[in-house]
């Protein structure tokens, strides 16, 4: 079983995350949460493998919210699941310890795929924003602050 903790701002698209992983045989959504500051205090209480975390959030962003949450488990798993394409986020999110990075248009047999791939030890990401990543190492460019 992976237990999935959801934090998105947007309660339709929230719930709609939470039905498709409780829908799916192996999938539990263990908590969904409107922002970083009700879900960071949860962390070392439930049992999460991964979690699936929105950028544009209320109060602290999911980048920042990423990095928080690494420090207080270094286990988990961090989908960034966004509408932010630009490279300036990926790389900040990947700095900050997602593990992978999606788009919201992610089909959701893919983005079921990509939860069982970040808690396998995987890093997944669409097309286009690996693309990206492997683009800034051709040209040099460092995405370590």
């Amino acid at each position: 079983m992976i237990n999935v903790a959801i934090v998105e701002d947007n309660n339709t698209i929230r719930e709609g995350l939470a039905q498709l992983i409780n829908g799916t045989d192996g999938y539990k959504c263990i908590g969904a949460f409107g922002d970083v500051e009700s879900f960071l205090p949860k962390i070392s209480s439930l049992p999460i493998n991964v979690v699936l975390m929105d950028i544009g959030l209320p109060g602290m962003n999911g980048i920042e919210g990423a990095k928080s949450a690494v420090l207080k488990n270094p286990d988990l798993s961090i989908l960034m699941l966004t509408v932010y394409e630009e490279s300036e986020f990926v790389f900040d999110a990947l700095c900050a310890g997602a593990c992978g990075y999606l788009v919201k248009k992610t089909p959701p047999a893919r983005l079921l795929e990509a939860i069982k791939d970040a808690n396998d030890g995987g890093s997944p990401m669409s097309s286009r924003i690996a693309r990206q990543v492997i683009t800034a190492f051709k040209e040099g460019k460092s995405i370590t602050h």
